[in-house]
């Protein structure tokens, strides 16, 4: 049995069942296909569009969607398989636009939007033959929500857009976003949802931001000028989209979790074989007592923080709201201990580590973003104080 093979078979079978496992096989094989390019695309600061339709063809962009409309109508646990077995592409930027498509920009289509907006958005994105992007942080507010400024005015028929965006994911090349706006008062209450499609008059990308790690993924600051779009392009109902966006956030901070858990993990098992075969003073590295300590060390933190996971998983699955606090949790845990592991690994490669050619040394750039994106921890720290009455 192929160590990969054996890797999957590990999985808890309580959890994970062939079914689990088949995927897991289909997206391994797909991301480790894709890892040949990772330094390549890195350094072009993009990735082919095909790759969407490649994700697409493998059914990976709607894990969880409507199979009326092109999705396989699964679970949690199955987007936990995908995004776990996705790190095999060694190329977080890759893997962050492919999950802001299949589970940050469409999710919302696909549990309030209309059948009409299902078949010309959800339909195309979920086969990867449009690309879809998430409109929420603007130049004043990433996680403050309430804080939104970009305006929506209703014109007959139509609304009427202004406004900026910025850290937009998929922004340079987004067939659509799903575009929060002002619809009404200050505050939560007066957000709503739309569709937004990008060959609108009065769009236009600012430029694509250059960033330390995810390299591949492009992310621009993005504008609106009197940009009309039909009222049919409303998702949900007008100045209720506030509630809509924070169980996306759960959605999205949820498999940020899963996916720098599997990334560390597949780090330290990267570092121990580099460390068994590298050679100082006559040994192999590992063969040192400190570097084996901090090795399973960190494994029992993985570890942890896998279950902190998969509990959350399990309750998303029941409820997305009344996981809050686990995925909170979750992103936290995970996100902080990354940040000691990920520099633990490239320490074990000693120069090496230091090398662009080398796959840690852009997980090292890559892991800075998970304690920043989707809410920074102290903002996870905020919303578990307020849970905990604080």
């Amino acid at each position: 049995m192929s160590e990969d093979a054996k890797r999957i078979k590990m999985q808890d079978d309580e959890i994970f069942t062939d079914e689990h496992r088949a995927l897991r096989k289909t997206v391994r094989a797909f991301a480790k296909g894709l890892s040949e390019h990772a330094l390549e695309w890195d350094e072009a600061g993009i990735f082919p569009r095909e790759v969407f339709k490649q994700a697409g063809d493998l059914g990976l962009l709607g894990i969880r969607a409507d199979p009326n409309f092109g999705g396989l109508g699964l679970d949690w646990w199955y987007t936990t398989c995908y995004v776990e077995e996705l790190v095999q592409s060694r190329n977080a930027g890759l893997n962050m636009a492919l999950m802001v498509q299949s589970d940050m920009a469409t999710p919302i289509i696909n549990e309030i939007g209309s059948d009409e907006l299902k078949r010309e958005f959800l339909e195309p994105a979920i086969a990867g033959d449009k690309i879809a992007a998430l409109g929420v942080s603007e130049p004043g507010g990433g996680s403050d929500v309430a804080a939104i400024r970009t305006t929506a005015k209703r014109d007959g028929d139509d609304y009427i857009i202004n406004g900026q965006k910025l850290w937009i994911t998929n922004g340079t090349r987004a067939d659509f976003i799903t575009l929060a706006v002002r619809t009404g008062d200050d505050g939560f209450g007066g957000i709503s949802l739309l569709v937004f499609p990008t060959d609108v008059k009065g769009f236009h990308v600012g430029k694509s931001l250059k960033k330390i790690g995810n390299k591949s993924s492009d992310t621009a600051e993005i504008f609106f000028e009197d940009c009309r779009v039909p009222a049919r392009y409303l998702l949900g109902e007008e100045n209720q989209g506030f509630y809509h966006i924070m169980t996306n956030f759960q959605g999205e901070r949820l498999v940020a979790a899963q996916g720098c858990v599997a990334g560390m993990d597949l780090a330290v098992r990267d570092a121990i074989r580099y460390g068994t075969d590298r050679k100082a003073f006559g040994r192999p590295v590992m063969k040192f007592q400190v570097w084996r300590h901090k090795m399973v060390e960190h494994l029992t933190s993985i570890e942890a923080a896998r279950r902190l996971t998969y509990f959350a998983t399990d309750k998303v699955n029941k409820a997305p709201m009344a996981a809050t606090k686990e995925i909170t949790m979750a992103k936290l845990f995970a996100g902080d201990l990354a940040q000691k592991v990920i520099y633990d690994c490239m320490q074990i490669h000693g120069g090496f580590g230091y090398v662009t050619e080398y796959d840690i040394s852009r997980a090292w750039t890559d892991i800075r973003l998970i304690t920043i994106g989707g809410g920074t921890s102290e903002i996870m720290k905020e919303i578990l104080t307020k849970l905990e009455g604080l």
